[in-house]
């Protein structure tokens, strides 16, 4: 309620899927009803890197630094991918100076700690320290029993409290995990004409439920089953191929690296042929819809988790 009087800059880190880019949209939200004409900016380090690139490409580096230090507030979002990026940095370093220097509150957030960003420059960490830092954690067994009875609200879906409760004491570490069971759960009731209950829940939810024994599952292990699973080869999804069955293929392989990875919007993108974190965003979406309407897709989602976890004990 102070922009840069109490905390400059606001260092948020915490692991993937708990909720920091929501974070910082609701902190940019919350600065414009404050304040009446406040200028704010949300970023991704992706989006500034790009938009840094088109600059020196049209020679446009005055309107580059017209659009991220002209701001009252500027979030930038997952800073980490901005390692090895040299000339990025450098410019985020002159962006971060000035605001700073004007007053200007800065809200970054980040995987980790400043400390343990080594990929950045030093002078780089060392401003990121110079305000508040805080840790986002996994919530509590009644947050995410909260979390999901407001998803069901939202979304307008019809599951009992014994159904969210238990979803909630199965899944604990992640609000992405949390709220894609429940999507599962009511898409299989929907497509199935069922009504929601433990039963259903315990069934659908069976190749969800985190296995200690799998080892970590990696975005080319899920992009190596699904080009399998559709006859596709991995060139075929990360091409530019519109085609039908690839463009499915390939909403369906980003939006399983939602689910059981831990990398964000921009690091998917970037694997998929350095596409964009808002094809991602859009693919997420629009699988989790489909997937309450069609069964095939269901089926092959449902299908495709099992298979990957599998390859993955093998």
């Amino acid at each position: 309620e102070a922009p840069a009087k109490a905390y400059n800059p606001l260092f948020i880190y915490g692991e993937s899927g708990l909720g920091k880019t929501h974070l910082l949209h609701a902190i940019g939200a919350y600065a414009k009803e404050l304040y009446g004409g406040v200028r704010v900016r949300y970023v991704s380090s992706e989006e500034f890197t790009n938009d840094f690139i088109n600059s020196i490409r049209d020679d446009k580096s005055s309107n580059f630094q017209r659009r991220y230090r002209d701001l009252d507030v500027l979030l930038v979002d997952d800073i980490q991918f901005l390692e090895n990026k040299e000339r990025t940095q450098e410019e985020f370093f002159h962006t971060f100076n000035t605001l700073y220097n004007a007053n200007k509150q800065i809200v970054i957030s980040s995987d980790r700690p400043p400390k343990q960003l080594t990929t950045l420059e030093d002078r780089l960490r060392s401003r990121f320290e110079w305000g508040l830092i805080t840790d986002i954690q996994p919530p509590e067994l009644e947050t995410r029993i909260a979390i999901l009875r407001k998803k069901a609200a939202q979304d307008k879906l019809n599951a009992p409290d014994d159904v969210l409760e238990y979803i909630a004491s199965k899944i604990s570490t992640n609000i992405r995990e949390l709220e894609g069971a429940l999507i599962r759960v009511t898409a299989f009731a929907s497509l199935n004409r069922q009504l929601v209950d433990m039963n259903l829940a315990e069934i659908v939810l069976k190749d969800l439920i985190p296995d200690d024994s799998i080892p970590e599952i990696t975005a080319s292990l899920i992009m190596a089953q699904t080009a399998a699973y559709f006859s596709l080869t991995l060139d075929d999804l990360c091409g530019t191929s519109r085609s039908r069955v690839l463009v499915n293929a390939r909403q369906i392989a980003m939006y399983l690296c939602r689910e059981m990875t831990e990398l964000s919007l921009p690091k998917i993108g970037q694997t998929f042929g350095g596409r964009d974190h808002t094809t991602v965003m859009h693919a997420d979406r629009k699988v989790r819809h489909l997937m309450a309407e069609r069964r095939s897709i269901f089926n092959q989602v449902s299908e495709l988790t099992n298979r990957i976890k599998l390859q993955a004990k093998a």
